[in-house]
């Protein structure tokens, strides 16, 4: 079974286990060092696959925060010849390290979502 989800802007394939880097998760849906996302674009399960319209209904996927750590040093330089400007910044972005526990499907919803097809 695997899920795509969809978070910080980027969608990602995950299953069961998986651990992956993604960028830094709003406070209130972190509770007690796990997440719920519900952001499900497509459920693939041992026979069936479900495509949402953009998300799957009632479908979510369980997440467990390892860590909250930094990306790598982006450095950011602009210079414009023979005027003297010269311009050097950085950024790390904040990331947090998650493992998947459990791609969830409601029983109804697999039988709705045949039905509305």
């Amino acid at each position: 079974m695997f899920a795509i989800i969809e978070t910080g802007g980027k969608q990602y394939k995950v299953a069961e286990g998986d651990i992956l880097e993604v960028e830094l998760l709003p406070a209130e849906l972190i509770k007690k060092n796990a997440a719920s996302l519900t952001t499900v674009l497509l459920v693939q399960d041992d026979k069936e696959l479900l495509i949402g319209t953009p998300y799957v209904k009632s479908a979510k996927v369980k997440v467990k925060v390892l860590e909250e750590i930094k990306g790598e040093k982006i450095r950011i330089y602009k210079m414009k010849a023979k005027k003297g400007y010269r311009k050097s910044q950085g950024h790390r972005q904040k990331l947090h390290k998650i493992q998947v526990e459990k791609i969830e499907i409601k029983a109804a919803a697999k039988t709705k979502e045949k039905e509305t097809e």
